[in-house]
């Protein structure tokens, strides 16, 4: 049973996968606006560490492959949200989750699984090229060891995985909301503010530094960032994987939690 629902949740991915490439223009316009976006920012960030040459304990080099990073993974981290839990917020606005209910496989794990798909495909395009130019342009830092590579790959997969519980919670308020507009664009304000997009949190004042370092959203960029730039190391690289996994675990069971309320209210509307 397992290796089926294995073989099931690849070929969802797969496909998944699949439907994002076809979007090709609008991954071209993407990375070009990425791309953009990149040089604008780093020269804003090179003149603020021309300013403070240490802030936050990164030199100009570290601010500026900060930059990258962040740009290489917007949409693989879907900061703004977007992906199948936009489709599963169109389903439950419809009825047509009900359907979906029906499946003999978990909802989470179906849509979850959908998600990993369509952010393999964004980092290998709008993650990779964005990346490529950096290097090129402004000679950004590499990971400093094959430690730091594999801590940071796993690190953006569990990234990942973090952006979904968050986005899929969000698409559950349609159940009990016209829709999830509202709740989305506030889960998209606090992702880009709290998440490091913004500005490095390592550089916010206390005590906010800490809230924010504390928070699933550092999760998205600025854990992934501090492996790559070697700000964690060792065991720093251990327990910033151990945060990832713990709000994982904290947020899919609270999707869970939420997903069976929600399908008893359909079960009593329904009867």
């Amino acid at each position: 049973m397992e290796g089926g629902l294995r073989v099931l949740y690849a070929a969802v991915a797969t496909r998944s996968f699949r439907r994002f490439s076809t979007y090709r223009v609008a991954t071209v316009a993407g990375i070009f606006t990425n791309s953009v976006f990149g040089v604008i920012y780093s020269y804003a960030y090179l003149a603020l560490w021309h300013q403070r040459p240490d802030a936050g304990g990164y030199d100009a080099t570290d601010a500026v492959t900060y930059v990258w990073l962040g740009q290489a993974l917007l949409m693989t981290v879907a900061l703004w949200g977007g992906g199948t839990t936009d489709d599963l917020a169109d389903r439950i606005r419809t009825g047509d989750v009900a359907i979906d209910l029906y499946r003999p496989v978990g909802l989470i794990g179906w849509y979850l699984a959908g998600d990993l798909g369509r952010a393999a495909y964004h980092a290998l395009t709008r993650g990779v090229v964005p990346t490529i130019l950096g290097v090129l342009l402004f000679q950004i830092a590499l990971p400093a060891s094959p430690a730091a590579a594999l801590g940071f790959v796993v690190s953006l997969t569990l990234a990942v995985v973090t952006s979904f519980a968050i986005r899929f919670l969000v698409a559950c308020t349609a159940f009990w909301s016209l829709d999830q507009t509202g709740v989305r664009m506030l889960s998209g304000v606090l992702a880009i503010f709290l998440s490091g997009m913004t500005l490095p949190l390592v550089i916010f004042p206390e005590p906010l530094r800490s809230i924010a370092l504390a928070l699933p959203w550092a999760s998205y960029l600025q854990t992934p960032a501090d492996i790559w730039l070697g700000h964690r190391s060792g065991a720093g690289i251990v327990s910033g994987l151990a945060v990832q996994a713990l709000w994982i675990a904290v947020l899919l069971a609270l999707c869970q939690v939420v997903l069976g309320t929600a399908t008893r209210k359909v079960v009593v509307q329904g009867g």
